[in-house]
């Protein structure tokens, strides 16, 4: 057979169970016709390429990314990082810098929120040092923001303005009154990108561009794209966007998409659009078939929703949806042939939707389909460790967070909990499919968007200076418990097989194997055997994307 390309001399990882390893292979229209060894390649011609014992794997797949939000980041940017340690020293920062640069709209600010030491931060603060222009003070974990009068009059928000999910995702009030305080993304992201819908197609591709030239450089073949939570408007402009480009031929990435809903009521509508998303882009590169809920949101906000409750205040948090509207939403899911990724911070997100899912399956059987992911993960119950394998629901983890400092959760979640954190080792042992994730919402310089980091990290559960990171990231400490700690086998299986099989594409992509796309990375270096501290500085040198060099 006349093949477009073969390779031999190679050690190939193939994140195929029936052959794991191989040596050589051989492609043909973008497909994988052989894989195996040498030998085998005696019934194929063509340009032949020996890599002198390189590294293959297949293309990666991160299977929780933002590929919309971060373009309208590209030019709303999230703003000046202040670091102090408390409230007074903050707001004198603050007040040098508007001083220090009259007369714009809006200044834009980016700190972390446990530097308050428990103070808060009121609108009337914000006031004070800027009475005059717009004020925006982004959290660190970008889950909620500060923000000044004159950006609530801008919003229409007023003590009497609805919370778009109460107790999730809400405007904080005293006493009845509005605090300035906004949390979670239905009600911050239409205040933080609430200028995205001016922005052209040439900006919106610009954006598009650098991110898709990162994925390429990296070997990110395909993404799932987890979505803006509170804007579907701007949304679907990116994906206009995108569909465009792939019509173009200028998409190079596979972009697995979603439609977003905040709450149960949302649930019926969201139905309808999602089911249009499907039909309307439909391209070759981008397909949309899952509905994406925030079922929770962060611990450190008290918006994940626990089981055993928060050791500082006594309550437990509260979820998107309970196990009834989530069993109701799968039955319909599972009519349309559609699937189900959940933000679960907190381990009563994570249970409700593997109640919901329980009962789903036991009322329709074999003739259950829907591929429903939890997302996250920080905290789990260990009653449910095990029953993402008995009940096939994805495990997605970040594992960029698996070495975050459990200091400042301490006291909001109790020493025994934040000891327990991200426990994907242990869900990997049961037999569930653990898939990984990068989860960043602007693109910036895409450290956190690192593949290679994330693999690192959730090697080693440590940042050091080994590890390309930023130096105030690093942690003098492996983050317990050290069993959880991932070997690169698996770092490598949930970046690529795992991943397709969670977004439906298994018998396309995800693997090096005869039939599939020729998606695949060639490094210098064998990442099997590759050291663990400072495994992030790898990168490929060649990636091929359905059988071309696009690297």
């Amino acid at each position: 057979m006349k093949a477009d390309r073969i390779i031999k001399n190679a050690k190939i990882f193939t994140s195929d169970k029936d052959r794991p390893m191989a040596s050589a292979l051989a492609v043909k229209d973008g497909k994988f016709v052989y894989v195996g060894d040498e030998a085998g390649l005696s019934a194929y011609e063509g340009p032949t390429t020996d890599l002198g014992g390189k590294f293959i794997m297949p293309g990666i797949i991160d299977s929780h990314v933002h590929v919309t939000m971060p373009v309208g980041f590209e030019y709303a940017d999230l703003g000046k990082q202040i670091q102090c340690q408390d409230k007074q020293e903050l707001l004198k920062i603050m007040s040098e810098y508007i001083a220090e640069h009259p007369g714009e709209k809006r200044y834009k600010f980016l700190f972390d929120r446990r530097f308050l030491h428990g103070e808060e931060i009121t609108k009337e603060d914000l006031d004070a040092i800027c009475p005059d222009a717009e004020l925006q003070i982004q959290e660190a974990e970008c889950h909620s923001l500060w923000v000044n009068s004159k950006l609530l009059e801008r919003h229409g928000i007023t003590d009497d303005t609805p919370d778009p999910v109460p107790g999730l995702s809400y405007y904080v009030r005293k006493d009845g009154h509005v605090t300035g305080n906004i949390f979670e993304g239905s009600a911050e992201v239409p205040i933080m990108l609430d200028s995205a819908m001016d922005l052209t197609d040439e900006q919106i591709d610009t954006a598009l561009q650098r991110w898709i030239d990162f994925s390429v450089d990296v070997g990110v073949c395909c993404v799932f794209d987890s979505g803006i939570p509170g804007y579907p408007q701007f949304h679907e402009r990116v994906y206009q966007r995108l569909r465009a480009l792939d019509l173009q031929g200028k998409l190079p990435v596979y972009i697995d998409g979603c439609y977003v809903i905040a709450a149960h009521w949302e649930a019926e509508e969201g139905l309808k659009e999602l089911k249009r998303f499907r039909q309307e882009y439909n391209t070759e590169h981008l397909k949309i078939h899952t509905m994406k809920i925030f079922m929770d949101g962060t611990q450190t906000l008290h918006t994940a929703a626990l089981v055993t409750p928060y050791a500082d205040t006594g309550e437990t948090g509260v979820t998107a949806f309970n196990v009834e509207e989530l069993a109701d939403l799968l039955r319909k899911l599972n009519e349309e042939g559609l699937d189900l990724h959940l933000h679960c911070g907190g381990e009563a997100a994570s249970r409700v939707a593997l109640d919901a899912v329980e009962i789903v399956k036991k009322e329709l059987g074999d003739a259950y389909h829907v591929k429903v992911t939890c997302a996250h993960l920080i905290t789990q119950h260990d009653d449910d460790l095990g029953r993402f394998a008995k009940l096939g629901v994805f495990a997605n983890y970040t594992p960029n967070w698996h070495a975050d400092d459990p200091a400042p959760l301490a006291p909001i979640l109790g020493e025994e909990r934040v000891r327990k954190m991200y426990r994907s080792k242990t869900v990997w042992d049961t037999g569930a499919l653990v898939t990984w994730s990068s989860d960043s919402i602007a693109f910036l310089d895409f450290m956190q968007w690192n593949p290679y980091q994330g693999m690192e990290i959730g090697m080693t559960r440590q940042i050091t200076e080994k590890t390309r990171h930023y130096p105030f990231k690093r942690t003098a400490e492996v983050l317990p418990p050290l069993n959880e700690r991932m070997n690169i086998e698996e770092m490598l299986l949930g970046y690529t097989i795992n991943g397709a099989i969670q977004l439906g594409i298994e018998n396309q992509k995800g693997s090096i194997k005869a039939g599939k796309d020729a998606d695949f990375l060639v490094f210098d270096n064998d990442l099997l055997t590759a050291e663990q501290e400072g495994f992030s500085y790898n990168s490929p040198k060649d990636v091929y994307f359905r059988g071309k060099k696009v690297k």
